[in-house]
């Protein structure tokens, strides 16, 4: 089944099946570049054609529609290639971060029942390969090892699929394919410590897109900088999927370096610029920011954390030709779902969020779920097409996150102004985000609890100015055990994303308990507000 929406100016008829997109703008813009990636170019009609080359090749390694296949890679054409070709023959993707280490890579391809891996082979002195190789014996599910890159023993190289010169027949698996199929599923860390695997459809993935093309008024004659991991809706639908839909083109950076992303913009005049607020205060602290002609950026779009006042200062001064834009999304909306309007001045941007964009709804509810009037402060709630299926394998979240009439419960408290803008004020839960990174404490105190040194662990987000919020973790040894702070990041960097390392440890003798043995975390951190002064009244 095909929906067919009206579209502005510059923008292309969407269908709500990401197979048929593709094939449309590659009809429409066959020799338009689509993805420039290091010398490389390639064409939306060149695209297209490797897609189905590759979709041919998975399925004749035994991939068919709803089966789920891993993807552990950069910023690349490999991720691209595999996303768009499982999704061709109704293959979901499950999307892996080069970040993942032991811990997350085993609960999450044994979880999401992954037939199959694509994986760098090897980033920087650390072997992925060798790594898949220690954890096959605990992936029960995981059927096919394939390999971007040389150097690994026991696997499918990558390129052999692309040079497989069997004939194309994928076209029975294309007509398969419906809008409500999944096409991603994005984990997100849980306050069970547990990931939530995030089910992204064909039709929420795409509307998200199309709602961002329409209310930026993107065009073929835009150039989009992939900056932001596409296995984060930042990079897969509102970099990508936005390009697709407006036929305009991307230039793919592997991974977030500020002087790359700067001479990237300079060299490819890029047009819109989408970052989370610690990417901009890197590109501005380097040397190089003040040698290189932003002039071409129309837009730039902070996302991923609250805007700070200054930070939105800063942006409007040093990029003066781009217009400030907020950018509030998340996994289960498939992307952004407010955003500020391109008319709106500084001062508006800085104090809000934006407004809900083409089909979205927006409602604010107390904690009993009743709504609120404009210009009170709860839970935002919001209903449109761009809103996931649920969680995977996870009926109880699924319940407790999405209704049954459509609306997504976001765990984000804003107020409603009368004008229909929304100001953020925090979250419901205690997950903070550090730089643009969502971290929830219950998954790291899990991890270091498991340490055989460790008895008990507490954590929360505190203020960073760089980053805005990083990790502040209060340790208790076991009896008789000493424990140094070097043992507990170097353990962490082992089983742990970066970014979700501790950067804050304090070893103690004990942590406040609830007379259930509950530990308060409260007590925890109003101490510590009180200690830094960040507790006083202003």
């Amino acid at each position: 089944m095909h929906l067919k929406k009206k579209s502005q100016k510059g923008v292309i008829l969407l269908t709500r099946i990401i197979a048929s997109m593709l094939n449309k703008v590659a009809q429409k813009y066959p020799e338009k570049v689509f993805l420039y990636e290091g010398e490389r170019q390639v064409t939306f009609r060149e695209f297209d054609k490797l897609t189905d080359k590759l979709a041919n090749s998975l399925k004749n390694l035994d991939l068919k529609k709803g089966d789920h296949i891993g993807i552990l890679a950069l910023n690349q054409m490999e991720w691209l290639l595999t996303y768009f070709a499982a999704n061709k023959i109704g293959v979901g993707v499950v999307a892996l971060s080069p970040r993942f280490r032991e811990n997350e890579l085993t609960y999450m391809l044994n979880h999401s029942q992954a037939k199959a891996v694509v994986s760098i082979s090897q980033f920087g002195d650390f072997s992925f390969a060798d790594l898949f190789m220690k954890l096959k014996p605990k992936l029960s599910t995981v059927e096919k090892y394939i390999y971007i890159g040389e150097g690994f023993k026991d696997g499918i190289s990558f390129q052999s699929l692309l040079d497989d010169q069997e004939e194309i027949n994928i076209i029975d698996e294309k007509n398969q394919v419906e809008e409500d199929d999944l096409s991603l599923i994005i984990y997100t860390s849980g306050t069970t410590g547990k990931p939530k695997g995030v089910m992204i459809t064909n039709k929420s993935i795409l509307t998200a897109a199309q709602n961002q093309v329409e209310h930026f008024q993107v065009t073929e004659n835009d150039v989009l900088i992939g900056n932001l991991p596409l296995n984060h809706v930042g990079g897969i639908t509102c970099t990508i999927m936005v390009a697709l839909l407006s036929g305009s083109s991307v230039v793919l950076i592997p991974f977030f370096d500020p002087d790359l992303v700067l001479e990237t913009i300079d060299k490819y005049r890029v047009t819109i610029l989408g970052a989370v607020p610690t990417m901009y205060l890197m590109m501005f602290s380097k040397d190089k920011f003040k040698k290189v002609n932003l002039d071409s950026l129309r837009l730039a779009i902070v996302g991923g954390s609250n805007l700070e006042p200054e930070l939105a200062e800063k942006i409007s001064k040093n990029i003066p030709n781009a217009k400030l834009m907020n950018l509030y999304g998340l996994s289960e909306c498939s992307g952004a779902c407010v955003l500020s309007n391109l008319t709106d001045r500084l001062e508006k941007v800085r104090d809000t969020l934006g407004v809900p964009i083409g089909d979205v709804k927006v409602k604010i509810v107390d904690q009993e779920g009743n709504s609120l009037p404009a210009g009170e402060t709860g839970e935002l709630v919001i209903k449109s097409d761009c809103v996931a299926k649920g969680y995977y394998r996870d009926e109880d979240k699924t319940k407790s996150t999405f209704t049954s009439d459509g609306w997504l419960y976001t765990g984000d408290i804003v107020t409603l102004h009368e004008d229909g803008y929304l100001s953020y004020k925090g979250r419901v839960q205690e997950m903070f985000i550090q730089g643009g990174f969502n971290v929830y404490p219950i998954e790291v105190e899990n991890v270091l609890t498991k340490h055989p040194k460790i008895q008990m662990a507490a954590g929360f987000g505190v203020p960073d100015q760089f980053m805005g919020e990083i990790g502040r973790y209060y340790i208790v040894p076991k009896p008789g055990h000493s424990l140094t702070k070097e043992e507990v990041i170097d353990y962490c960097q082992e089983y742990l994303a970066d970014y979700k390392v501790p950067r804050q440890i304090e070893i103690v003798d004990s942590l406040p308990l609830s007379p259930a043995g509950k530990i308060l975390k409260s007590v925890l951190k109003q101490e510590y507000l009180e200690q830094t002064g960040l507790g006083n009244d202003q």
